[in-house]
């Protein structure tokens, strides 16, 4: 509370309010993780949380993750932890993962942290993750989608519910998380990664304040409203494919180009991704290129070879339809 108008601080309340609408269709008993580094953006999730669960009646526990890519994360984790128990917290975890290279070292860190609250989330069968990302955070993300070119997807940044994960931050900037824990005294930790210009995103943070004095004080705004929009406009047609992948495969020969042909260029694209995510294709390593390549095989077929796929898997075009192929057994895969 405020000490001198007797008001809760505005940051504060703003951060319950986003926690509370996160978990509007959970119940009482239901049990939520919140993934915590010890940073402002996390640490003031959960404090927000603490306050949310115990007024919804639902059960809150912790996980915090130690990539071990820093001397003392040991101890910066046991003492997120320690303060997790303090709060009432159930259950709290320390996760400690090895990070791999793939990908690169932000991605390598990503991949095995999820991995691991993954795991945590089905050993305790959690209702729900909740994970710090803030506005701030998702300018970010579309910015850097926008700089490698990338699609619809990628500029819809992160999505606010996927899975079991949510994100209740992303209409809240990053000053109010730094703020609340001010407020609430509660002492956060400053990950000098955030400000390594080894790490991309760093570097991007990095140069932001001269994006914003160029191009406006809107400019965090304006990129995450733009991500909801998009987002918006994806799911709709997300919805249109996924229906339109049951009339284009046709038992057992797999895609249709007869069917294929007729829809639109948005439409198209994502049956063909739907589809070959359902036919095995990694959808974490299925990339705009192999959509393109398929894609060639419908619209612009002049006899070309197989579009090779992620996972060892291979679309070739057989007549009027296309048939995705294992390298490995060499037959095709009902669609």
């Amino acid at each position: 509370m405020n000490a001198k108008s007797g008001r809760l601080p505005a940051s504060v309340a703003r951060l319950r309010n986003a926690v509370r609408a996160s978990l509007a269709d959970c119940a009482a008993g239901d049990l939520v993780l919140v993934a915590c580094s010890g940073g402002p953006d996390s640490l003031a999730l959960a404090d927000a949380a603490v306050f949310v669960t115990g007024k919804l009646q639902m059960r809150l526990g912790l996980v915090t993750v130690d990539h071990q890519l820093q001397e003392g994360s040991d101890v910066r984790a046991k003492r997120v932890a320690e303060w997790a128990h303090e709060q009432g917290m159930d259950p709290v975890e320390v996760e400690t993962v090895d990070v791999g290279r793939a990908g690169g070292p932000e991605a390598a860190a990503r991949d095995a942290r999820y991995a691991a609250l993954t795991d945590s989330g089905r050993r305790h069968h959690a209702k729900a993750i909740l994970l710090g990302h803030t506005r701030d955070d998702q300018a970010e993300t579309v910015l850097l989608a926008l700089a490698r070119g990338a699609g619809p997807r990628g500029l819809a940044g992160m999505p606010a519910i996927s899975g079991v994960y949510r994100r209740p931050l992303l209409d809240i900037p990053r000053a109010d998380t730094v703020d609340a824990c001010a407020r609430s005294g509660l002492e956060a930790w400053e990950d000098p990664h955030n400000s390594d210009p080894r790490f991309r995103r760093s570097r991007l943070r990095g140069v932001m304040d001269t994006l914003t004095q160029t191009l406006g004080e809107g400019l965090v705004d304006n990129l995450a409203r733009s991500a909801r929009l998009i987002a918006s406009d994806n799911s709709y047609l997300d919805e249109q494919a996924a229906a339109m992948v049951e009339k284009a495969v046709i038992v057992p020969f797999g895609l249709s180009v007869t069917v294929m042909e007729e829809l639109p260029e948005a439409l198209r694209t994502r049956v063909i991704h739907v589809w070959l995510r359902e036919v095995g294709v990694p959808g974490g390593a299925l990339a705009h290129k192999h959509v393109a390549a398929v894609d060639a095989l419908i619209t612009d077929w002049k006899g070309q070879g197989d579009a090779a796929m992620p996972g060892r898997i291979f679309v070739q075009r057989k007549g009027r339809h296309l048939l995705a192929v294992y390298a490995a057994e060499g037959l095709p895969k009902v669609g």
